[in-house]
């Protein structure tokens, strides 16, 4: 109508509403099918609450066909969690074991990545439902067949009815990177052989787009699998590939260009092309790999001798953006093709691609398998919490006792001060709920209809307001939805809103013992403590890498050549898991000054391993000479002063009480150990150089000192 404004619900309040109308649409047809069409109130029950613990109490991330295809494959495992539970149900020890192990194991999954964390919530109601009377082992198969039913009415819904936005794939994202790659790489080929401020700021953008934290959770590679380590690698490789290009050297005055390593960039321009073809679907038409491999094997064969210290910085420089070019160049063949694409894996840093997919989901839990893991600490957590409400509602036999495991899962948090204000809200709303369905009740009594018409639109603004408002409208809204779907099932009187305030109560409770017991901080001091292991195991290994290099020797094309390589690996994935829990907690007034850059520190412990593997594992064995007495001195007294000052970072981030408070210049201004220029100083001796003065950057980065490079010429690759 003409005069009047248009309306658009904001965006959070759309995505909650396509989502409430699906899962209204599943979990009401199958309720409705089965309790008034069938006349079978279990299978009823279960087919209501499957459709909305996996699309209500979960949160699988995604677009509707996304979440689709995940619950598909979930549902055989829910056949499995119906029938351990309808079995295990009959005795309250049985049930309280098999709470406890697969309450772990369920939330242990979560180290699979954002789909199985998602969808672990859904996946324990699965269980605990068939955990509580009726314990009739004889009604499995209608049990079984209404959560399909619901299930399956889900997947429909999700796929096929309000589609999301579509999102842009993480191969997508590599692509674009791999685009700015090329025009970077072709712009310093020719004219000045600099790059454009215009260019570096495109390549800026390129890299940080690639930033996990910026790419939405159902597009994030964070499988255990050869594609996802693949992927991840690709992008973790054009983050290298782009910084490095962004600050190299200028090429050295001098008649011969060569010097400069164009046609190393050439390769470089090429390969980038071609992988960013190769992520799209499409065929490449020549072998830019190959060139590359000939390009940097040329590269690495050394400048003339008696070249200046300006070409051997270039020259070191351009390998380096070639071995990042080399990495990205494998790891996207490797993440379109598999196990296929391990023929041209480098042993090493590719370690996983001839791997069996069993073995690397077992590597991924074997690494997690201990109290310094979140995942670990989140599984025992919530178990215990579980088990223990398992044991309260079986002894005390609390009508509808259920729902002390549905309040114990969904307030349990990873903190105590979350725990406590999430509860505080949880009550609040529910007993808000509570009074709203005990006035219901007694208004309209045992007038089924009433309850049948109003429970559809009921949902509808549950899960669309609840998700968007918070804990306490969740809690609300969801004990009407609970009330109304009870008052169908059996005769109701006003008492079935004092047993929810109960039962609510009681779980929120264990939730909060469980919470101060196991490990009450949730992942604050654990990121100080992991980021502390991570950067002395960086120290350590730039000691050995610096050694290693001056004493020369024979090098393996091997992981093992690269000193402290698979304990720095676990190092960090153990400080990354820490961060992403820290990440979604909320932060108590002893956390981190907002000057600690805590992803600076992941950054520089891929950095290390990079680093270390570019400069000490080749693509072939080889017998590299020791360096001159000057250069060996050197490298070793610049590797010294950067593992000095990460050991020094890393007691400033350690949680223990000897922690030093005064912060201490990273870089001084008297030492010039990155300026030094030693006679006879060969390619390797700058390549070190430049790697060690990006982890100082990094350094300042995480301390706040002074920012390093940030900007278009930013370092760290992470």
């Amino acid at each position: 109508m003409a005069g009047v404004p248009g309306f658009r619900l904001p965006v959070a309040y759309r995505a909650a509403a396509r989502r409430s109308a699906r899962v209204t649409v599943a979990a009401g047809a199958a309720f409705y099918l089965f309790l008034y069409g069938f006349g079978l109130p279990g299978a009823a029950t279960y087919a209501v609450f499957a459709a909305v613990a996996m699309a209500g109490l979960s949160r699988i991330p995604g677009t509707g066909r996304q979440r689709a295809a995940v619950v598909l494959r979930l549902l055989p495992v829910c056949w499995v969690l119906i029938t351990i539970g309808t079995y295990l149900a009959v005795r309250t020890w049985s049930a309280v074991v098999g709470m406890l192990l697969v309450g772990f194991a369920l939330a242990f999954a979560a180290v699979g990545g954002p789909r199985p964390a998602g969808a672990a919530p859904g996946l324990q109601l699965m269980y605990i439902l068939p955990s509580f009377p009726p314990y009739d082992p004889g009604s499995l198969g209608e049990r079984l067949a209404g959560a399909t039913t619901g299930l399956v009415f889900l997947v429909l819904a999700e796929a096929f009815l309000l589609p999301d936005p579509p999102t842009v794939p993480y191969r997508e994202l590599a692509a674009r990177a791999a685009d700015s790659a090329r025009d970077c790489a072709d712009e310093l080929t020719r004219g000045r052989f600099t790059l454009s401020d215009a260019a570096a700021r495109a390549a800026l953008a390129a890299g940080t787009g690639l930033r996990a934290s910026l790419v939405p959770e159902a597009e994030r590679p964070a499988g255990a699998s050869v594609r996802d380590r693949a992927l991840s690698q690709t992008g973790l490789s054009l983050r290298t590939l782009l910084s490095r290009l962004s600050l190299l050297p200028p090429v050295p005055d001098g008649p011969d260009p060569s010097r400069g390593g164009l046609d190393a960039l050439r390769a470089v321009r090429d390969a980038a092309e071609e992988t960013a073809g190769r992520l799209r679907g499409r065929a490449p038409a020549g072998d830019a790999h190959a060139e590359l491999l000939r390009a940097r094997s040329a590269l690495a064969a050394g400048p003339e001798a008696g070249a200046s210290p300006a070409v051997l910085r270039r020259h070191a420089a351009v390998l380096e953006a070639a071995d990042a070019a080399l990495a990205m160049s494998t790891a996207a063949w490797i993440a379109v093709r598999g196990r296929a694409g391990a023929a041209r894996a480098a042993p090493g840093r590719f370690w996983y691609a001839r791997m069996p997919e069993p073995l690397l989901w077992w590597r991924r839990l074997e690494g997690h398998a201990g109290g310094r893991s979140v995942f670990f600490q989140n599984a025992v957590r919530i178990s215990l919490a579980l088990a223990a409400a398992r044991v309260i509602a079986g002894v005390d036999s609390l009508p509808h006792g259920f729902w002390v495991l549905l309040a114990t899962l969904t307030l349990t948090r990873t903190t105590v001060r979350e725990t406590r204000s999430t509860v505080r809200v949880a009550l609040t709303g529910t007993l808000i709920g509570a009074l709203l369905v005990a006035g219901l009740l007694a208004l309209v009594g045992t007038d089924i209809a009433v309850y049948a018409a109003a429970l559809p639109p009921l949902m509808l603004v549950a899960f669309t307001l609840g998700p968007v408002k918070g804990v306490g409208w969740a809690q609300a809204l969801f004990t009407l939805v609970v009330a109304l779907v009870f008052a169908q099932l059996a005769p109701a009187t006003w008492q079935l809103a004092e047993f929810r305030l109960l039962d609510v109560l009681t779980g929120s409770a264990i939730g909060a013992v469980f919470g101060l017991l196991a490990w009450p901080r949730g992942a604050q001091d654990e990121l100080r403590r992991s980021a502390a292991v991570l950067l002395r195991g960086a120290a350590e290994t730039v000691v050995a890498v610096t050694a290693q290099l001056a004493a020369g020797g024979v090098r393996e094309p091997a992981p093992s050549a690269a000193p402290g390589h698979r304990s720095l690996q676990h190092a960090l994935i153990m400080a990354e898991s820490a961060y992403a829990q820290f990440q979604s907690e909320p932060k108590e007034s002893a956390a981190p000054s907002p000057g600690q850059d805590w992803q600076a520190t992941l950054m520089t412990g891929h950095h290390t391993l990079w680093g270390a593997e570019r400069l000490l594992v080749p693509a072939e064995r080889v017998d590299v000479p020791p360096l001159a007495r000057e250069p060996a001195r050197a490298v070793t007294r610049l590797g010294d002063r950067v593992a000095g000052r990460m050991l020094l970072v890393s007691a400033r981030l350690d949680p223990s009480g000897d922690t030093p408070e005064e912060p201490m210049p990273l870089r001084d201004p008297d030492f010039d150990g990155f300026a030094a220029e030693p006679p006879g100083a060969p390619t390797s001796y700058y390549a070190a150089v430049e790697w060690l003065d990006s982890l100082m950057t990094d350094l300042e980065r995480i301390t706040g000192q002074g920012g390093g490079r940030d900007g278009p010429g930013g370092r760290s690759p992470g």
